[in-house]
């Protein structure tokens, strides 16, 4: 892997950039309106996950938040300026190709949760690869609360949870801590507050120092092969892993291995 020299790449105010050692971190920065998915935030995180679906210097993308709160979800005071069917369509469209960027994007998310994440902002971690969330972090699908059913969030609620789990959280609107969040499988790891950064940081090198190549081809794979049937699933498994074993990376590795060596990937 190339570490290059730490970089601040400012997107606009409310969503920062930083670069360093092949990991980019965007920034939620909305801190006194709790980092809301505003339309202007939306289309702020579609605009840097299209640049950094391009960078080939980046291997891992952290997705974090300044403030109190991870993410309170949608923005509902810019929502109820205009309350009407078609705009609502527009909005949640909007919002939903982002989390479809999300998940297409060839290299792994993970979200990093200091706060409170509600109804999208939910969403928001359920959707990235991966979480690693503070003591002091809680979930919910809080719409329910405001005559909301958080539909959208269930998409990436019942990907994540066991549906039984799922519908608690939906129905209830309740939240859940860190710790309930990890035993369910919305989070990965649970670090103290202070710990958290260093625990991100752990998760992100490990995956750094992978085949990028392979990296983005198992993350394809993997979110194909779970809209497929059993039988399907695993036909179209074994033909990208025939593929896979065709990766220049692939070949590297495995002569690594038996010459018990560091390998060296293509793109290092």
């Amino acid at each position: 892997m190339t570490t290059a020299a730490a970089q601040a790449h400012p997107v606009e105010d409310i969503l920062l950039r930083h670069d360093a050692g092949g990991v980019a971190t965007l920034t939620l920065n909305r801190p006194d309106q709790f980092n809301a998915l505003s339309e202007a935030m939306l289309s702020a995180l579609g605009d840097a996950l299209a640049d950094l679906a391009e960078d080939a210097s980046v291997r891992v993308l952290v997705l974090a938040a300044n403030g109190r709160a991870y993410s309170a979800g949608h923005d509902l005071k810019e929502m109820r300026a205009t309350p009407e069917q078609g705009y609502y369509e527009t909005l949640f469209a909007k919002c939903s190709r982002m989390m479809l960027d999300m998940v297409r994007l060839p290299k792994p998310v993970i979200a990093r949760v200091q706060g409170l994440a509600t109804a999208a902002g939910c969403q928001l971690v359920a959707n990235a690869d991966l979480a690693v969330a503070s003591t002091e972090a809680r979930f919910a699908t809080s719409g329910i609360n405001n005559g909301i059913f958080c539909m959208t969030p269930g998409v990436a609620l019942s990907r994540n949870l066991g549906r039984k789990r799922a519908f608690e959280m939906l129905f209830t609107g309740d939240f859940i801590s860190a710790d309930e969040a990890l035993e369910a499988g919305l989070v990965n790891r649970v670090a103290p507050p202070g710990q958290l950064d260093a625990a991100v940081a752990e998760l992100a090198a490990s995956i750094s120092t992978k085949s990028a190549a392979a990296i983005a081809a198992g993350k394809r794979v993997f979110y194909a092969q779970l809209e497929k049937d059993l039988e399907s699933a695993y036909d179209y498994a074994s033909k990208e892993m025939a593929c896979n074993m065709m990766f220049e990376d692939a070949s590297e590795g495995v002569d690594a291995f038996i010459g018990k060596r560091k390998p060296v990937w293509k793109d290092q």
